[in-house]
C-alpha cells in the first residue's frame, strides 16, 4: 500500500463577500516535491471572472492524470521490449456530460498518443496496440475510475 498527498489551498480575498457567490475560484495545489500548481474551476463550469482560465482545472487534471499514467506504463513496457522511443505526445480529450445516474461526470476520455520510435527494432501496429492494452490494464488511475477510456494511437509507420 502507498499513500499520496496533495494540499489544496484557497483564500477568500478581502474584497469578496463570498455569500453572494461572487468569489474567485483560484487556488493552489501543493505537492510533496515542492511544486505549486495554480488551479481554478473551469470557465466552462464557473464563468469568468470567478474562474481563472490560465490555471489548471480539475477536469483537465483528471484527463492529464489518466494520460500521464498510461504513458508511463507504455514507456516502461516498450523499454522492457527493447524498443527505443524518442518522443511521446498525447493530445488527450475528455467529455463531461450527464451519466446513467443522472450526474454530471467525465464519461469518456480519449487518449491519442503519437509515439516516435527510433533504432533498428521498431514495433508493428499490432505490437503497439498490445503495449497500449497492457498499459491501460496496469494504469492505476484507469483502474480507479468508471470513465470509459479510449485509446487511438497515431501510428508513425
Amino acid at each position: 500500500m502507498s499513500n499520496y498527498f496533495a494540499t489544496i489551498k484557497w483564500q477568500r480575498q478581502s474584497n469578496e463577500i463570498f455569500s453572494d457567490n461572487k468569489y474567485s475560484r483560484a487556488h493552489n495545489w501543493e505537492f510533496d516535491g515542492g511544486e505549486i500548481i495554480p488551479a481554478s474551476s473551469s470557465p466552462l463550469v464557473v464563468p469568468l471572472p470567478y474562474s481563472v482560465s490560465a490555471n489548471v482545472d480539475p477536469e483537465e487534471a483528471f484527463i492529464a492524470s489518466l494520460a500521464s499514467c498510461h504513458m508511463l506504463f507504455f514507456l516502461s513496457f516498450a523499454a522492457t521490449k527493447k524498443y527505443t522511443i524518442d518522443s511521446y505526445c498525447d493530445n488527450a480529450t475528455g467529455i463531461m456530460q450527464i451519466n446513467k445516474e443522472k450526474q454530471m461526470a467525465m464519461t469518456d476520455v480519449t487518449l491519442c498518443p503519437k509515439i516516435v520510435f527510433s533504432g533498428d527494432k521498431k514495433p508493428t501496429s499490432a505490437q503497439i496496440d498490445k503495449i497500449h492494452h497492457n498499459a491501460h490494464k496496469h494504469c492505476f488511475i484507469a483502474n480507479s475510475v468508471k470513465t470509459k477510456i479510449h485509446i487511438k494511437p497515431n501510428y508513425n509507420e
